[in-house]
Order: C-alpha cells, then sequence, then structure tokens
C-alpha cells in the first residue's frame, strides 16, 4: 500500500512539473498601435494588412478597413511580444479581402523603421517621392483630325519648344503602382489612362472608347473625350474650367476613381488656348504618414 501511495504521489508531482513547464511556455502577446490619417476606403474587395519585419521576414500583425470618413475599424493589434521586440520595420500594404497568399502583396502603402519603441511611417520612401514632381499639359485632340474641338482633349506634354517633349517629372514607382491621369468635370473624375513612363504613351492609347477615329494620338500620356462620353456628360466637350490630375494608383487598382495619393493638379484656366503649354502645382496628397507604436 505504500508503494502504490508513493507512485500515486510521483505521478501527480510529474504531471503538475509538466503543465507548469507548459504553462512557462505560453507565448506572452503585447499590443501594436497604429496611428495614421488619409487612408481611404478600399471597398470590399480589398483590405489594409499590417506587418513587422523580423529577422528580415514579414510577420502579419492583422488586417483593418477605413470608412469613408477615414477611420480606421481598428488601431491596436495583439502580436507576439517576442516577435515585436525583435522587430526592426512596420509595413503597411493592400491586399486582396479574401487572400490565400501568405506574403504581403507589392502594394505597399507606409512603412518606416522603428526606433525604441515607435516607428515613424510613411508613403514617401515605400511609394515614391513627390516633394519635387512636376507636370505640364496642353489641350488638343489629335485623334480625331479636326480642329474644331481642340479643348476637348489634354495631353501630359511640353510644346514650350516647339515639338512635343516629355512634361511630367515624377519618379519611377515601386513594384505595385501605376500613374493615371485624370479630367475633373463638372465634379466627375475621367480617366485619360495609366503609365508608369511619362515619355511614353499611356496603357490604354490603342483601346480608349473616348478618342477619335483617326490615329492613337502622340506617344505621352493623355486623352481625347470625342466618343461615349458617360452619363451625365457630352463629348466633344471644352476642358476650359475642369481640373487635371495625376494621381498614384495600386495595381491591381482597388476603385475607378482616383486614389487618395494626388501628387500633381491644376485647373485650367477659363481663358486656356489649345497647344499651349499649362504648368501643374503640387496635388492635394504628396505622401500619407502616420507612427506605430510597440
Amino acid at each position: 500500500m505504500k508503494k502504490i501511495l508513493l507512485t500515486v504521489a510521483a505521478i501527480s508531482a510529474l504531471t503538475f512539473t509538466a503543465c507548469s513547464n507548459d504553462d512557462d511556455n505560453t507565448p506572452t502577446t503585447s499590443n501594436l498601435s497604429l496611428n495614421v490619417s488619409g487612408l481611404e476606403n478600399l471597398g470590399a474587395d480589398y483590405v489594409y494588412e499590417g506587418w513587422i519585419i523580423v529577422g528580415g521576414a514579414p510577420v502579419s500583425t492583422g488586417t483593418f478597413n477605413v470608412n469613408d470618413s477615414g477611420e480606421l475599424s481598428q488601431t491596436s493589434f495583439v502580436v507576439d511580444s517576442d516577435m515585436l521586440s525583435s522587430a526592426s520595420t512596420f509595413v503597411l500594404s493592400i491586399e486582396p479581402a479574401n487572400d490565400s497568399d501568405p506574403a504581403p502583396a507589392a502594394t505597399k502603402i507606409l512603412a518606416g523603421d522603428f526606433s525604441g519603441s515607435s516607428a515613424s511611417i510613411t508613403s514617401t520612401g515605400i511609394v515614391g517621392d513627390f516633394s519635387n514632381a512636376a507636370g505640364k499639359y496642353i489641350l488638343a485632340t489629335p485623334t480625331d483630325g479636326m480642329s474644331n474641338n481642340e479643348r476637348s482633349g489634354i495631353w501630359f506634354l511640353d510644346l514650350t519648344g516647339g515639338s512635343p517633349a516629355t512634361s511630367l517629372s515624377l519618379p519611377t514607382l515601386s513594384a505595385g503602382w501605376k500613374y493615371e491621369g485624370w479630367v475633373v468635370m463638372n465634379g466627375t473624375p475621367i480617366s485619360t489612362g495609366t503609365f508608369t513612363d511619362a515619355a511614353m504613351a499611356d496603357d490604354n492609347a490603342a483601346t480608349t472608347t473616348f478618342k477619335g477615329d483617326v490615329n492613337d494620338g502622340p506617344a505621352f500620356p493623355g486623352e481625347d473625350y470625342i466618343n461615349n462620353a458617360p452619363t451625365g456628360l457630352m463629348f466633344p466637350t471644352d476642358l476650359r474650367g475642369a481640373t487635371a490630375v495625376i494621381s498614384v494608383e495600386p495595381d491591381p487598382d482597388n476603385s475607378p476613381n482616383p486614389f487618395t495619393l494626388k501628387p500633381l493638379a491644376h485647373g485650367v484656366p477659363a481663358d486656356a488656348n489649345d497647344h499651349v503649354t499649362y504648368t501643374m502645382g503640387a496635388g492635394p496628397v504628396v505622401q500619407i504618414s502616420g507612427t506605430v507604436t510597440r
């Protein structure tokens, strides 16, 4: 009987020790707090996802949405304490809502290195530095071969030297991003097409349904608004008084409207003439920034 009692006591002690060891090995967690403004609502098909870089590898901190007022659905995220304390960098990306890929997408919008308990995050280093962005444009409709509606098209080129030249001075974008030209007419933004090289035609030069029927136009970004006007507009039109915009868009794009980042903009003068070069100014949003605290 004494031997049986000793055996039971030994098993009980072993079980208690094993449980204690398990408890000791339970991972501890900490909160990561995100404070950022200027992000837009991505719609139902995309989400924002945070990542910490630990030993060169990305570790997800969770996903969130942003409403039409710019408010984040979540600002605090539970993360493994050891990983969080070892993280060198925070990155924010745009991901498909139903994402089967565990790695970050190419569309990274914010990033910054930790210094102590916080990191200043910005779009400048991860998307592009638009502080020195510059651009020019003319009004013309080269795709229809007619001269009676020359103020119905916009081309991002420079004619001050007498012949068409590149007018947009923009940084090369990181993977996952493209430029897109726009004209805002009566409050409605109409795309001129996406592009990555300002010295070449945009991506839809040969396929746009807006252009005329003679040719595809010059080898620069731009658009003639001649055919197939969207509801509420009439083509040909007159772009005087409209607003010209260059935006930076996620690729793949989350929306048919301009994205938050708009490095260049200009109100087309009410007395603008065709084939005259006009200079753009800084757009309403040239960077997004915020802070992350661990």
